[in-house]
């Protein structure tokens, strides 16, 4: 069955080659790569506009990172013709989490609001590394930062694509970037 690229879900990128025989270094965008990128898992990737599903045929980690070997990459030249490429799956392929986790990609586009019904903004991207995530938040105003904590996130609904949040007085407005205009 062909997936549609847009339909899939971003678990890591194509860093770099490794070694003479096809292998390539990936910057990994999934909390499990030791499962996403083991050998034998099956990615998605594109290339001349054509997505096309491929087999992991050898993967190892070097330095905290996956090196693998996808089907039908077998030279440093054909694995040099990947760099930078990005690696999918069909969101039904993630791994479960448990309650109250959720992945970056069904934050992404969430209207955020507070308990007070006041609009913050919509989230554009989840930043940071794990137990120090933020909302990245686009605002009318500029781009706002929250803290992705359970006592100021107090609602996501990522079905209904909609946060409830209850920061502390004052967080909305030192959290926010400016966006590059001059204040008035």
């Amino acid at each position: 069955m062909a997936e549609a690229w847009d339909d899939l879900v971003l678990v890591g990128r194509v860093a770099r080659t490794h070694g003479h025989r096809g292998a390539v270094i990936v910057h990994p965008d999934t909390d499990f790569p030791e499962v996403r990128f083991a050998t034998g898992a099956t990615v998605w990737i594109e290339s001349a506009g054509v997505a096309r599903e491929v087999t992991i045929v050898d993967a190892w980690f070097h330095n905290g990172r996956p090196v693998v070997t996808l089907e039908g990459v077998d030279s440093m030249n054909e694995a040099e013709l990947l760099r930078g490429a990005e690696l999918r799956v069909p969101e039904g392929a993630l791994q479960p989490l448990p309650e109250g986790a959720f992945y970056h990609f069904q934050l992404i586009g969430c209207e955020v609001a507070t308990v007070g019904g006041d609009a913050v903004g919509t989230v554009r991207a989840v930043e940071g590394e794990a137990g120090n995530h933020r909302l990245s938040i686009a605002s009318e105003s500029g781009e706002v930062l929250v803290p992705l904590v359970t006592p100021i996130c107090v609602s996501i609904d990522v079905a209904a694509k909609r946060i409830v949040i209850d920061p502390p007085a004052g967080l909305v407005d030192v959290n926010r970037r400016s966006t590059g205009r001059a204040e008035q």
